[in-house]
């Protein structure tokens, strides 16, 4: 018990705070980790980099109905497109009958007439996805963009471009995952392919899945869980919870992240550093290794007064002293894990 509060305590010291004793032990045996994108391996601080009205909508109806349906919404993505809009002074349009389409998008109406923003994967499930605008699409994902649709009941209005980009330190903290023996490092992504390959390229990472509903990373994680065993998921949003959920260790982003992912989650990462992961298995093997050396000296102690007893070299106070020996050395041997800095 010593060497486990003296290592969440430490763990709470450098910004990771760790729910329990069983979560740190879990810390300490992952062999795979997944991450979400925005927010996570991205800096979470998109910006609107582009805006193509089409089909006779100017920029500001653009902007103006996609950031009345966006405002109900606290992804990333969504405040990008909110901030566009007020940076630019555009009075943002009535919307009614407002609806959040989770993994996929929203819809509202707006004097009377319904209207959708979504996902590349959403405009194709209307089936709007023309020609020229899964080029156009197409063209953005090639550059890093995440692209936001809009449309109404005809067909699309228009094409919003969203840049984000790779979070600092995130390609070295991947790397002192895998030399920490993690080799098995998966994206999860609702963003479409092109984009999510580029933000992998930036951090190095293994794998990558993309156009994901927050079914589709459930179903994901059951598969890494199925294959590697003890798997972690590393979130921030609303449709990371479910995954967090179902992954052997669920670690937030605790500024950035959602209330529902923080709450989910086993783990959280109060500084959103990616580079406390690292520090956190090392931490957490550390604590093992620990515990282990007490219970070898405790045992060792003992059955050696046990061998002396038995031959007749032991006295009653010489045992007393042994063990409460024992139990000093074990308690200041668990103490150590108080300074977490040999754990970066």
């Amino acid at each position: 018990p010593v060497s486990i509060v003296a290592a969440l305590a430490a763990s709470a010291r450098n910004g990771v705070l760790v729910k329990g004793g069983v979560y740190l032990e879990a810390s300490a045996n992952l062999n795979a980790i997944a991450f979400d994108k925005t927010g996570t391996l991205t800096a979470g601080r998109p910006t609107v980099v582009d805006i193509t009205g089409l089909n006779g909508y100017s920029e500001e109806d653009l902007l103006a109905r996609a950031a009345a349906m966006e405002a109900h919404s606290d992804h990333p993505i969504a405040r990008a497109v909110v901030d566009c809009a007020q940076n630019r002074f555009i009075r943002l349009r009535s919307a009614d009958d407002f609806q959040i389409l989770p993994g996929r998008g929203a819809t509202a109406s707006f004097d009377g007439v319904q209207f959708w923003i979504g996902s590349q994967r959403y405009l194709e499930e209307r089936e709007l996805g023309t020609e020229t605008v899964l080029q156009m699409i197409s063209e953005r994902a090639n550059l890093g963009q995440t692209t936001v649709v809009v449309g109404d009941e005809n067909g699309v209005c228009g094409i919003i471009a969203i840049e984000d980009t790779a979070r600092d330190g995130a390609k070295d903290a991947l790397r002192s995952l895998r030399k920490s023996g993690i080799r098995h490092l998966v994206m999860l992504t609702g963003d479409n392919k092109g984009t999510a390959q580029v933000i992998a390229d930036q951090t190095e990472i293994d794998v990558v899945r993309a156009e994901l509903l927050p079914e589709d990373k459930v179903a994901v994680i059951e598969t890494l869980v199925a294959t590697h065993e003890k798997v972690a998921m590393v979130g921030d949003g609303v449709n990371d919870a479910p995954a967090m959920g179902r992954a052997t260790l669920g670690i937030a982003m605790g500024a950035v992240g959602s209330d529902v992912a923080i709450e989910t989650a086993d783990i959280a990462l109060m500084t959103d550093d990616l580079s406390r992961l690292p520090w956190l298995v090392n931490h957490a093997r550390r604590t093992l290794m620990v515990i282990r050396q007490n219970i070898g000296i405790a045992l060792t102690i003992k059955v050696l007064f046990v061998l002396l007893t038995i031959m007749g070299y032991a006295s009653l106070w010489a045992a007393i002293g042994a063990d409460m020996g024992a139990s000093l050395l074990v308690i200041f041997n668990g103490l150590l894990l108080m300074d977490g800095s040999e754990d970066d």
